[in-house]
């Protein structure tokens, strides 16, 4: 059995991977530390091996390697995005500034998608990127999230008030409203525009995988067919681990 980490900006996941994916549990960290990680695995068994994909500040890295130490008494092996594995060639030319996380939700869409793939994570960041059916990685984009968006707005202009959530809608007659609205639908109308754009560029029209914290909210602005899959970067982690116990 592997023990599989996903740490990210806000959150970390992790699901044990046996031949298949098992349940993924999700804790919330804050930018001050990692408090809470040495109880998390109190009633896992000791894996063969750990596997971790971060795109979190090196202390949580150190902080949670020391964890992963300190109950398991093995140290853990943290992906960095090389030129090509697993089918899938990075379009950067430093790909180790290509981040992990969008290197293995690829993997995972490479080896799971039939044809092209566009692959959207809506997370701290909106990041899409786009894969030709030869695992030939075309490139992508970086925005802001809604979330981001709105809280810059806030935080530059103080006539707008405090943050309040408000309802996504095509003509909004309140600011929370409006504010909730124009960030969402940016997010939708560059991924529909991004997809497009790789359409053209492929020549097929490719399939629309979307995740991350904020993919039920995003997914349901898409009026392209599309599926959310929130474990795309752990199915790949595990695609990685295997190919590497294997070269």
């Amino acid at each position: 059995m592997k023990l599989l980490l996903d740490l990210g900006n806000t959150r970390l996941k992790w699901a044990a991977w046996d031949g298949g994916l098992g349940p993924v549990t999700a804790h919330a960290h804050d930018a001050g530390g990692p408090e809470g990680f040495a109880a998390l695995w109190k009633d896992i068994p000791t894996p063969e091996a750990i596997w971790v994909a971060s795109v979190a500040d090196p202390a949580l890295d150190a902080a949670l390697a020391q964890a992963l130490r300190a109950r398991f008494d093995r140290a853990p092996h943290f992906v960095v995005t090389p030129a090509a594995a697993c089918g899938v060639r990075c379009a950067y030319a430093q790909p180790e500034r290509f981040g992990v996380d969008r290197f293995l939700a690829l993997v995972a869409a490479h080896a799971e998608v039939r044809g092209a793939a566009v692959v959207a994570s809506c997370g701290t960041a909106l990041t899409l990127d786009a894969l030709a059916a030869d695992g030939r990685h075309l490139g992508g984009l970086i925005a802001p999230s809604p979330e981001r968006m709105r809280a810059a707005l806030h935080g530059a202009a103080a006539r707008l008030g405090a943050p309040a959530d408000g309802r996504v809608v095509e003509f909004a007659d309140n600011t929370a409203d409006a504010i909730a609205s124009g960030t969402w639908l940016a997010a939708a109308a560059l991924t529909e525009r991004f997809v497009a754009r790789a359409a053209r560029r492929l020549g097929t029209a490719p399939a629309l995988l979307v995740g991350g914290g904020g993919a039920a909210r995003l997914a349901a602005l898409l009026e392209l067919p599309h599926r959310v899959d929130a474990d795309l970067v752990l199915r790949g982690l595990a695609r990685y681990a295997e190919a590497a116990a294997h070269a």
